[in-house]
């Protein structure tokens, strides 16, 4: 099992490399008493079942979390291997940040926001000393963090980390709402209008044989392939780990769904992660 501890400074970026984390398929508990350390990382290893844990400790643990260092030492003498992952950056924008979402700092409100974020770098010390990598996020915007998270720990190339899903849909049902790119088919001559494929959908061999004969669905498919073959990598490193691509046709039965089954099995030939769904076949 890998198990990585995550922590550091408030406004770091821990949140955000919990979540990047979890996204890799991590099981991420956030704010964890220091002291259930071992007891999580049993449990974990005893079921069998999660193969990547992420625990978030930091100073909002308040007094539990002078138990850091014998929880982790702890670990060691269990024999459960860990990394720590330290979230830094520079106290300037820190206090920054702070301001710009104005929440409140967990060291409390008693004292300057500097005062407390040097409070919370004296009691992460020992912790940041025994930390396998440190981050300084000062000058990292989130998209070169999720690049740094997916090198360290995901395995792969942001774009093969991007969730793809292909959408068909008629254009008279409405267009869906969370679709990232809109594709318009009615420019292919419609099945629908031939008897014996109205009942049929494109996922029936004849519909799909139909729509492919022409010239014009063949170039299209061409043409896409290129175009998302040149946006997802793009989209990936802009830190987008989800992009929905609706094909449109007037009733979403025929020509979307064949088109959105050819697109989506190009994009898994090419090693992106892809799902295809047909949201208005009946």
């Amino acid at each position: 099992m890998k198990l990585i501890v995550v922590t550091g400074l408030s406004g770091a970026g821990k949140t955000q490399a919990l979540h990047m984390l979890e996204d890799m398929g991590f099981y991420c508990v956030d704010n964890l008493p220091p002291a259930l350390l071992p007891n999580m990382a049993e449990l974990a290893q005893g079921s069998g079942e999660v193969q990547q844990l992420a625990l978030g400790v930091d100073v909002r643990s308040g007094l539990f979390f002078d138990q850091a260092d014998k929880a982790l030492d702890e670990l060691s003498r269990m024999g459960i291997p860990y990394e720590i992952l330290f979230l830094d950056a520079s106290e300037e924008e820190l206090v920054r940040r702070y301001k710009e979402t104005r929440r409140s700092h967990p060291m409390g409100n008693d004292s300057m926001l500097v005062d407390n974020i040097r409070k919370e770098k004296a009691m992460l010390e020992a912790m940041k000393n025994r930390a396998t990598r440190v981050f300084d996020t000062t000058t990292m915007q989130p998209r070169f963090l999720r690049e740094t998270m997916l090198r360290m720990y995901g395995g792969e190339a942001p774009e093969q980390m991007l969730n793809v899903n292909v959408l068909s849909f008629g254009f008279k049902h409405g267009i869906p709402q969370d679709a990232d790119l809109v594709i318009d088919v009615r420019f292919i001559p419609n099945p629908f209008y031939i008897p014996e494929m109205r009942p049929l959908t494109g996922l029936d061999k004849e519909v799909h044989d139909y729509v492919m004969q022409f010239d014009a669905a063949k170039e299209f498919l061409a043409k896409t392939e290129d175009m998302l073959t040149f946006l997802i990598p793009h989209y990936a490193s802009e830190g987008k780990d989800r992009l929905v691509i609706g094909i449109g046709c007037t009733g979403g039965q025929h020509r979307s769904v064949a088109l959105a089954d050819e697109i989506g099995k190009m994009l898994k030939s090419k090693g992106f992660r892809c799902t295809v769904t047909h949201r208005d076949i009946r």
